[in-house]
């Protein structure tokens, strides 16, 4: 997980989020993530999973902000030795953001393990590149929606 960001267009820095005042521009950069790399996921389910962002998913996890030049860029969500999320804007893909945010929860959170949704094909080859390896599928979400997720684990 060495891979550095491309740092021409400015400086990266990894925080601890501030809380409620990051929510909202965190949940523009999950929507620009989302509409960029989720094309299985039904509108109204994008709808409903975002409805709960800031209420209910940002505050159950340790989130972490990557901000390039002091604007956040991505962001990921840790639980208990888990990756809960890990979103970067769809402007930013590419360039070693996700590497920085996934090299910081392996090493400062302690994460082994990550969900990912099966069609999501770019996320599976992000995390298996980086060590991940699938150790089990389960046939729908947590929510029980139609979308199979594949469990990683780091080895």
């Amino acid at each position: 997980m060495s891979e550095q960001p491309d740092l021409s267009a400015g400086e990266l820095r990894i925080r601890p989020s501030h809380g409620p005042e990051d929510f909202a521009p965190l949940v523009a950069i999950w929507r620009s993530a989302v509409d960029a790399t989720h094309d299985f996921l039904a509108e109204p389910d994008r709808d409903e999973i975002e409805s709960h962002l800031e209420s209910d998913y940002f505050p159950a996890v340790s989130l972490t902000v990557a901000e390039l030049n002091g604007r956040p860029v991505g962001f990921s969500g840790v639980l208990d030795g888990n990756l809960e999320m890990l979103f970067i804007d769809a402007k930013q893909r590419g360039t070693g953001i996700g590497t920085r945010l996934l090299s910081h929860a392996v090493e400062d959170h302690g994460v082994r393990n990550v969900d990912v949704n099966e069609q999501n094909r770019q996320a599976v080859e992000f995390y298996t590149r980086r060590g991940f390896h699938v150790v089990r599928r389960s046939e729908t979400d947590d929510a029980g929606r139609p979308y199979p997720l594949l469990h990683l684990q780091l080895t």
